[in-house]
């Protein structure tokens, strides 16, 4: 969906709440403009290891794998077919070994890095947050209506950041016949909380993804 909506926040949290419950998963951070997992997870200073390809670190039991190793943190030139080539290559050498969830933080929007996952990733399922503003609203019905043309499963919709009764989010999955999955609410120590997964996973932010994530995700595998 739409950037600056808390879209890394909760794959990242995602990623961490499913390890915690032990399961094996991966986190894969494709924003080629703007990786941040790995702020959000306080990773520093670890990098794949080389043996046939590449293998995925494992932290606070979550195998991950960013942009961020090979850009350092730099915003990434890529454009196009660059991000194309890059993205095959990443999906080629990376050796995830055996996984229950691939989680995949996308960049915003529907660009062609988009495109190219779902070209490479035939069984992929996406989980599609908003916030209730006009504008994350009618960029998620714009994606929802490019991922139904395109056939690709929609797992639901979850509403972050919310702080009232909004007819926003409702009126969307009644009229694009989705799945509500339920609200995430507005958290003012979330920000604190970055960079320390231990803090993260006490937030009442993570308290309310877990019990998405126990109600209809994990029954999904």
């Amino acid at each position: 969906g739409k950037g600056g909506i808390g879209k890394s926040t909760v794959s990242a949290t995602l990623a961490l709440i499913l390890a915690q419950s032990g399961y094996r998963v991966g986190l894969l951070d494709l924003d080629f403009c703007g990786p941040s997992d790995h702020v959000i997870l306080g990773i520093k200073d670890i990098a794949p290891i080389e043996d046939k390809g590449l293998i995925p670190p494992e932290i606070h039991g979550i195998r991950f794998m960013s942009i961020v190793y090979f850009a350092k943190d730099q915003p990434s030139p890529l454009r196009g077919v660059d991000i194309s080539n890059a993205l095959i290559e990443l999906f080629t050498i990376t050796r995830w070994e055996v996984l229950d969830y691939l989680i995949i933080d996308m960049p915003p929007g529907m660009g062609d890095a988009t495109l190219d996952v779902v070209r490479f990733i035939p069984k992929i399922r996406f989980l599609i947050l908003t916030t209730p503003s006009k504008v994350a609203v009618e960029t998620v019905r714009k994606l929802v209506f490019m991922l139904k043309e395109l056939k690709i499963p929609i797992l639901g919709i979850i509403e972050n950041m919310k702080s009232a009764e909004s007819p926003l989010v409702s009126s969307l999955v009644h009229e694009m016949e989705v799945p509500y999955l339920g609200a995430i609410a507005f958290d003012s120590t979330l920000e604190r909380a970055i960079g320390d997964s231990k803090t993260l996973l006490r937030t009442n932010f993570t308290k309310d993804l877990k019990k998405i994530v126990t109600t209809h995700l994990v029954s999904n595998k």
